[in-house]
């Protein structure tokens, strides 16, 4: 039978951190839809939104790891930018099949990974040290391998890793019926039918853990809260996926992002190596005591963040059709900054895939509504680190409450 609910307030405040997340995602977004007069919502700045932050959610996930397993990765821009520029040379001016060098790109990433890792893991340097000396040593290969040039176009078969659309298997008199009835041009009805899955399968989620936790008599959130936070997503789901709908329907990258999400969040929250990794980094001597081969899992977050840096750089060479020297340039200061802002704590042992995810819409859609309203680099760079600093000093505040 399930225990008495906790209050709403006694449980937002045992959770202040996700549900601020969430908060200040929607107050952020509801800030620059009015000060842009409604573009930032805009179907086709949507998509922009998610072209532009795809590479840096991706190299989130793997961020999320290296800093809950106690490290920092700050080589992870010029990996990207290497990668790109590899790509480039071996399909622009080599000529070689894009299937192949996508895996032998991805290849290349992980013994990147694995090379640094193995620095950390097995020769305890820091790890600061070592991706610091990637991240120079990575960012000299790539002026190296373009020779101070961009190196483009790439063929269509590799663009639409970025650019590229799933196309609608529906029968196009429902689309045009349905753009009518909405009032758009087109409508992409496979589009909206996944936006409708995915709201019902997180209601269907939510209801299924908060069933199994009454069986096991964890106490669960009220359920007037539990009701409201997610609706709230579903209806989020629901709302881009319809405004995408009424453009150009999925891109191929929203689909990489959300297996890739659907993936690393279930090895974190539901497999043996994911909760290893968090007792790494909560107590790394502890671990290795209770029997943890700490040095392998040190080793294969790194390898597991380069395969991602890697997959992000063919991502950004395919967005912008080209390998330019300056690709991926200070990229690793968002991704561990969205890392941050989602939730990860500096000394390791805590943060949520969700909760990278989350921060780096919030980094995506300052940077995209700073923009749209004209404000300077300048001053996009001062507020991105105020915000960030705002995050972790808010991460040291309840760790010493809760002391």
């Amino acid at each position: 039978m399930e225990k008495t609910s906790p209050s709403i307030k006694s449980h937002l405040k045992a959770h202040m951190r996700d549900f601020g997340l969430l908060f200040a995602l929607i107050a952020i977004m509801a800030f620059f839809q009015i000060a842009t007069g409604g573009i930032l919502l805009r179907p086709v700045n949507i998509t922009n939104l998610l072209l532009q932050n795809s590479y840096i959610i991706i190299m989130a996930l793997g961020m999320l790891i290296v800093i809950v397993a106690g490290h920092i990765d700050l080589s992870v821009g010029s990996v990207m930018g290497f990668i790109g520029a590899l790509a480039a040379v071996m399909i622009v001016s080599a000529g070689l099949p894009v299937p192949l060098v996508i895996l032998v790109c991805l290849i290349a990433g992980g013994i990147i990974g694995g090379a640094q890792g193995y620095f950390v893991a097995f020769w305890r340097i820091p790890p600061f040290i070592v991706t610091l000396a990637g991240m120079l040593v990575f960012r000299g290969l790539s002026l190296w391998l373009l020779e101070g040039q961009s190196i483009g176009p790439f063929p269509k078969e590799f663009q639409v890793l970025s650019t590229g659309f799933v196309p609608d298997v529906f029968p196009a008199a429902w689309g045009a019926a349905l753009a009518e009835l909405v009032g758009a041009r087109k409508f992409n009805v496979l589009c909206f039918v996944l936006g409708l899955i995915a709201a019902i399968s997180v209601v269907l989620m939510g209801l299924k853990k908060r069933s199994r936790d009454a069986e096991y008599g964890i106490v669960s959130e009220p359920l007037s809260l539990f009701w409201a936070r997610n609706l709230i997503v579903a209806g989020a789901l629901v709302f881009l996926m319809f405004k995408l709908a009424t453009f150009r329907g999925v891109p191929n990258v929203l689909v990489t992002m959300a297996i890739l999400i659907g993936i690393y969040a279930f090895i974190t929250e539901r497999t043996v190596i994911g909760r290893r990794v968090y007792a790494l980094g909560g107590n790394e001597k502890a671990a290795k005591l209770s029997g943890i081969k700490t040095e392998r899992l040190n080793f294969m977050a790194f390898v597991n963040m380069g395969v991602l840096a890697a997959l992000a750089g063919l991502i950004f060479a395919a967005r912008l059709n080209s390998a330019t020297p300056k690709a991926g340039f200070a990229l690793e200061l968002d991704v561990i900054a969205a890392v941050f802002i989602g939730g990860a704590s500096m000394s390791g042992g805590s943060g949520k895939i969700i909760g990278a995810v989350v921060g780096a819409f919030i980094m995506g859609v300052m940077n995209n509504g700073m923009s749209i309203l004209g404000i300077g680099i300048d001053y996009q760079q001062v507020i991105k680190g105020l915000v960030l600093l705002a995050a972790v000093f808010f991460d040291v505040y309840n760790k010493q409450k809760q002391g």
